[in-house]
C-alpha cells in the first residue's frame, strides 16, 4: 500500500508539474501573441498597421504608447482569454481563404471590420480604452473648453468611448455604399408610373408654370406630399399644399406652420398659381402665417407613392454618417427649427451631397421632438 500511496504521489506531483507548464506556457503565448511585434507580423495587418502607427496613439507629446492588445484585448483572464479564442477565426481568413491580405481586399472590408469591433467595445462598454483612461482621473480645468464639457457629460453617463472617439488609430470607412445603394433602388422605383393620386418627392425637382417650359428658379424639395392633377406626356400638374409667412413675397413653402420645413421655393412665374387657403397666427413666434396651395408641372420621374422607404433610406443615410464618429443622436434630440442648426454643427464630418443632407435634414426635422403628427 505504501509503494501504491508513493507512486500516487508522484503522479499528483508530476500531474501538477505538466499543468502548471501547460498553464504557464498558454499564459505565456497569450501573451506573445497579444504583442504589436505579432499582431503586425501578419501580411494582413499591413494596412491598419500602417494606419495604426500614424496615429496619436502610436506617437504622442506624452511618449506614452497605446499597444494593439491596450484597445483590442478587454482587461482580465476571461475576457482575455475568449477575445483570443474568437481570434482564432483570423487563422483561416489568412491561412485558408484570405480576405483582407491586400490594400484594395481591406478597404473594401473596412467598413465591415469597423462596425465589428465597434459592436465588441460598445458590449464591454469601452473597457479596454478605460483602462488607461478613467473618468475619475481626469483634470477637466487642463481640457479644452469644448472637452471639458462633452467629457463632464460623457463621465455622468459613464458612456462608452467609442460612442465619439472612432478613427483615433485607424482610418475611419466610408459607411455610405449601404444607403446609396438603396437610393438607386429608389430611383429605380420612381422611374414606374404610379397610378396613386398621392405621390411623395425623392429628390429635388423644378417646377414650372407650365408643361414642358424651361426650368427657372422654382424647386420642390425632397420627401414632399403632393397631389397629381393631370397628366400630359412625361409630365406631370402637381398641387403642394403648405405654409408661408404673411409677410414678405411668400416665395419659401414649408410643410408646417412655423417651422423651417422646406416643400418648395417658388419663382415669379408661379406666385399666380398659389391659393390662400386659411389664416392663422403661430402660437410660438406670434407670427400671421397662410396656408396655401401651388399648382405646377414637372417631370413624372421620381415619384413614389409611400413616404416610408424614403424614411427607411433617411435612416441608413443617419445611422451610417453619424455611426462613423459616435452613435447616432435621436431625432427627438432637438426641435424641427434646431435641427438645421444641429445639423449645420456637423457638416464638417460627413460627406453628403448636397441633396442628400437636405432629404436627412428632413427626416429629423419631421421626427423631431416638436413634431408629433401620425405620419411623418
Amino acid at each position: 500500500m505504501s509503494w501504491i500511496k508513493k507512486n500516487a504521489l508522484w503522479c499528483a506531483l508530476g500531474g501538477a508539474v505538466v499543468m502548471a507548464i501547460v498553464i504557464w506556457g498558454t499564459w505565456q503565448g497569450v501573451h506573445y501573441t497579444s504583442t504589436t511585434e505579432f499582431c503586425l507580423s501578419c501580411h494582413s495587418m499591413r494596412t491598419p498597421g500602417e494606419e495604426y502607427k500614424t496615429s496619436v496613439h502610436f506617437r504622442n507629446a506624452s511618449g506614452v504608447r497605446a499597444e494593439c492588445k491596450d484597445c483590442h484585448i478587454p482587461p482580465g483572464v476571461f475576457p482575455t482569454l475568449i477575445r483570443k479564442t474568437e481570434a482564432l477565426n483570423d487563422l483561416y481568413h489568412t491561412f485558408i481563404s484570405p480576405s483582407i491580405d491586400t490594400p484594395e481586399k481591406f478597404n473594401a472590408k473596412r467598413a465591415e471590420l469597423a462596425q465589428r469591433e465597434w459592436a465588441r467595445m460598445s458590449a464591454n462598454n469601452s473597457a479596454a480604452c478605460k483602462s488607461c483612461h478613467s473618468y475619475e482621473a481626469m483634470d477637466h480645468g487642463k481640457q479644452s473648453a469644448n472637452a471639458a464639457a462633452q467629457m463632464t457629460a460623457a463621465a455622468a453617463k459613464d458612456s462608452n468611448c467609442i460612442d465619439c472617439h472612432k478613427g483615433i488609430a485607424h482610418h475611419k470607412p466610408d459607411m455610405s455604399s449601404g444607403f446609396r445603394e438603396r437610393y438607386k433602388q429608389l430611383q429605380q422605383q420612381g422611374e414606374k408610373r404610379s397610378t396613386a393620386t398621392m405621390l411623395f418627392s425623392l429628390s429635388e425637382k423644378t417646377l414650372t408654370a407650365t408643361a414642358g417650359a424651361p426650368a427657372g428658379k422654382a424647386l420642390l424639395f425632397p420627401a414632399t406630399q403632393v397631389k397629381v392633377l393631370q397628366k400630359e406626356g412625361s409630365n406631370v400638374q402637381l398641387e403642394v399644399t403648405g405654409w408661408r409667412e404673411s409677410k414678405g413675397r411668400g416665395r419659401v413653402i414649408t410643410q408646417y406652420m412655423g417651422k423651417r420645413v422646406f416643400s418648395a421655393v417658388l419663382d415669379a412665374s408661379l406666385m399666380e398659381t398659389v391659393k390662400d387657403l386659411q389664416t392663422q397666427t403661430d402660437p410660438a413666434s406670434h407670427q400671421e402665417w397662410q396656408q396655401v396651395s401651388v399648382t405646377a408641372w414637372t417631370s413624372a420621374q421620381g415619384l413614389i407613392d409611400s413616404i416610408t422607404p424614403v424614411w427607411e433610406y433617411s435612416d441608413q443615410m443617419l445611422q451610417s454618417t453619424c455611426s462613423a464618429c459616435h452613435s447616432t443622436p435621436p431625432a427627438t434630440r432637438y426641435t424641427a427649427n434646431g435641427w438645421i442648426a444641429g445639423l449645420k454643427a456637423m457638416s464638417t464630418y460627413y460627406r453628403l451631397n448636397p441633396v442628400e443632407e437636405r432629404t436627412l435634414l428632413k427626416y429629423l426635422q419631421t421626427h423631431a421632438s416638436d413634431v408629433s403628427e401620425p405620419n411623418k
